[in-house]
């Protein structure tokens, strides 16, 4: 495949915006009698002079702050529940709700917690919580960012070394290679370790030890279907090199340690506070979804009001709205689309710019200039070893959205459906952006006769909308509700 080509697809295939949380060696499985692992008792560092502008890019990294006051003071009262039950009762944690659909949390070394609106969405009771906090604060009792860095400091100390005096620069490169992937693999335990440490912290604080486990059944659950929707691993390219470099391990190894851990305290039943009503009641009405300053998905079609546009994803394809790109799959993931803005010098045509360089292997016969609802475009085909392309360059206001297009083969039909889709792209009336209402969360009762199909049709026009009902409420398929049950749905 052509190099630029390949860098495109990587980019229409792979993009968004995974953050990792930030443990020493991994507990001994082998012996369910295994302490719960205690981190080291000394002080995390104070707040480094940079740790706010830290805190800033994270705020415009994640959609800023969401603002629910009475959300973010149950959330510190549990933290503060955990901190007394923890080895280091005398830190103090600042807790910082993100406006991002994403299912993640971290912790920076002085003690500020950040846990965003997807994850809250996605917990279940209060130990499902309390189990992502406490793994949290167990990275900063036990100093994990400070040891990392000392890590990556001395790869890079020992990189140059070997580049400057042997004159070296390949076996450098090598050297800082295979030290990466040594801090990959030690962060990796540093995440296994945090999850025991923080069973611990929340079983001492009185919340049910097995909190952690339903959490990641969840979480692993939510990252099937995210696969799914944007085409499986074929979508994905090359996981097995992107997993392995995570600092985060696979859900299984982290199941089996929680669950080890859970069982020193409790039986399969569990003990302890679960707390669900109350915390379903608590995330009652909270925004699910994307931020509407970003546009919405609604199944095929995404619309952004603010910047006055839409259009329709061909047949079978689901869409993810990331704050770099739109992305797109088909079900089978053989074909793909991103759709993004650039802004090009002023004076260069649209067709000059599709040939402009930044994808290869434009095929220059299939050049043509259009007009699309009135928007001058330019569209064009690239072709690569494996993957083939159909771009468009659409100018609307000061902006050039790019559209593109990507199929295993680009046969004529599918062609046609491409080329459909961005005749789609048109501005937006006044009366539809009036219409348009922000996803949030319903806390409903299960009425008799009521089951998971019929509640999912009640719901907000989701793609694979019965799948996201059973991951949201933690349900297996064919599961059955319970009269009075509380369960979560999506509404406009």
């Amino acid at each position: 495949m052509a190099a630029g080509a390949a860098r495109t697809l990587l980019v229409v295939l792979l993009a968004g915006l995974v953050a990792g949380c930030g443990s020493i060696g991994l507990p001994d499985l082998d012996r369910p009698d295994t302490d719960i692992p205690r981190a080291r008792l000394t002080s995390p560092p104070p707040p480094a002079r940079g740790e706010e502008r830290e805190h800033a890019r994270i705020l415009a990294s994640y959609g800023g702050e969401y603002k629910d006051a009475a959300l973010r003071a149950s959330i510190e009262a549990t933290v503060a529940r955990l901190v007394a039950a923890s080895e280091r009762p005398d830190l103090r944690y600042r807790v910082t709700i993100l406006n991002s659909p994403s299912v993640n949390a971290f912790a920076l070394p002085s003690g500020s917690l950040y846990v965003t609106r997807g994850l809250l969405a996605l917990a279940n009771d209060r130990a499902e919580l309390a189990s992502v906090l406490s793994h949290e604060m167990a990275h900063v009792i036990a100093r994990h960012a400070v040891e990392r860095e000392e890590q990556v400091r001395q790869a890079a100390i020992v990189s140059k070394v070997i580049s400057d005096v042997l004159q070296d620069p390949q076996l450098g490169a090598l050297s800082l290679a295979r030290s990466k992937l040594s801090i990959a693999s030690f962060s990796r335990q540093q995440e296994l370790e945090a999850d025991a440490i923080g069973v611990g912290i929340s079983a001492h604080g009185g919340f049910d030890p097995y909190g952690a486990s339903r959490f990641l059944t969840s979480l692993g659950r939510h990252g099937a279907l995210r696969d799914q929707a944007l085409g499986g691993d074929s979508a994905r390219g090359s996981s097995e090199s992107l997993d392995f470099l995570s600092t985060h391990p696979s859900t299984p190894d982290r199941l089996a340690i929680v669950v080890t851990y859970a069982r020193q305290f409790a039986g399969p039943g569990g003990t302890g506070e679960r707390e669900r009503d109350r915390f379903l009641a608590q995330i009652d009405g909270l925004a699910y979804g994307d931020d509407p300053s970003e546009g919405y998905v609604r199944g095929r079609r995404f619309i952004h009001p603010k910047l006055g546009f839409t259009f329709l994803a061909p047949e079978g394809f689901s869409l993810e709205n990331t704050p770099q790109a739109v992305l797109g799959a088909s079900a089978g993931g053989r074909e793909a689309l991103r759709l993004d803005a650039a802004r090009p010098s002023g004076s260069e045509d649209l067709a000059t710019y599709l040939a402009s360089g930044w994808i290869d292997g434009i095929e220059t016969p299939s050049v043509e200039t259009l007009s699309l609802n009135g928007f001058d475009a330019a569209t064009a085909v690239a072709r690569g070893h494996e993957w083939s392309f159909r771009l468009y360059a659409i100018r609307f206001g000061s902006e050039v959205y790019r559209l593109i297009f990507a199929a295993r083969s680009l046969t004529p039909e599918i062609d046609r459906q491409f080329r459909a889709a961005a005749q789609s792209f048109r501005r937006v009336s006044l009366q539809e952006a009036d219409k348009l209402r922000p996803l949030r969360l319903k806390v409903v009762t299960v009425q008799p006769g009521e089951t998971a199909e019929s509640l999912a049709g009640r719901m907000a026009p989701l793609d694979h909308p019965l799948d996201r009902f059973l991951v949201l409420n933690g349900l297996e398929r064919g599961q059955p509700l319970q009269p009075g049950q509380k369960v979560k749905i999506v509404v406009e």
